[in-house]
């Protein structure tokens, strides 16, 4: 099934009778330009995104071409429609509204905020004792109230995880530094 561009039109006039110069219009599909978390910020300052979810096939490259749509991926995967894309890129968009997330600072240290993987998370109790008897010890880094060595354990612990797991973002992160 493919969408047709005039069903698509009359979709689309019938929801945007002003065009905001602050707003996009998204088709979501496997084959446009990859989200990312920059992307996502530039999205979140925006007053009107209209997001196009195709079906199936997907949409008429008419109506995408002619109504001015931005063809973008949520990843390198194909689903059956746009509507859970739509999700990702909404959840995505959302969170970086500011008054949203409880401590706005938060947003400074994530994933991707700097090309960088999320350093690990640690949480109570400080000894841990799993199902055989062994036990796992928070970091004592993190437990010795020295802000100076846990922003730097943070710093190389996102460091190590991006090599280990994402070395595409190091690569980039070099690249953003030149």
């Amino acid at each position: 099934m493919i969408l047709r561009p005039d069903v698509v039109e009359k979709a689309l006039f019938s929801i945007s009778k002003k065009q905001s110069l602050n707003s996009a219009k998204i088709y979501l599909t496997p084959s446009g330009t990859l989200l990312n978390q920059k992307k996502l910020g530039y999205l979140s300052k925006l007053e009107e995104i209209i997001i196009l979810c195709g079906r199936f096939e997907g949409v008429d490259q008419r109506a995408i071409d002619i109504l001015g749509f931005e063809e973008i991926s949520i990843g390198d995967y194909v689903l059956a429609g746009g509507e859970i894309a739509a999700q990702v890129l909404l959840e995505g968009c959302i969170r970086l509204i500011p008054g949203v997330l409880g401590h706005p600072e938060s947003l400074l240290e994530e994933s991707f905020s700097n090309n960088l993987l999320e350093y690990p998370q640690y949480t109570r109790p400080q000894v841990w004792e799993d199902s055989q008897g062994n036990k796992h010890d928070v970091p004592e880094v993190l437990t010795s109230g020295h802000h100076g060595n846990i922003k730097k354990w943070r710093q190389d612990k996102s460091v190590d995880k991006t090599k280990k797991i994402r070395p595409d973002l190091i690569i980039k992160k070099e690249q953003e530094q030149d």
